[in-house]
């Protein structure tokens, strides 16, 4: 049986993310990967596009800032 070949996602940082331990996020067309980049191997979060611009629009908001 033959599968069609899939590219590897392309894992991107936050640019401020001077320690390493920071989230990693793929995108891959209908979906969103989330990732701690202190661990690559483990299962990725799975999102829609939706939520990722929900969660990054709330975190534009300061909705995640401490009070």
């Amino acid at each position: 049986m033959h599968r069609p070949v899939t590219a590897e996602p392309v894992w991107q940082r936050a640019t401020a993310c001077a320690d390493g331990a920071c989230v990693e996020v793929a995108f891959t067309g209908d979906r969103v990967l989330v990732r701690d980049s202190k661990q690559p191997d483990g299962a990725p979060m799975v999102i829609t596009p939706e939520e990722w611009e929900a969660f990054t629009l709330g975190v534009l908001n300061g909705e995640f800032d401490p009070h």
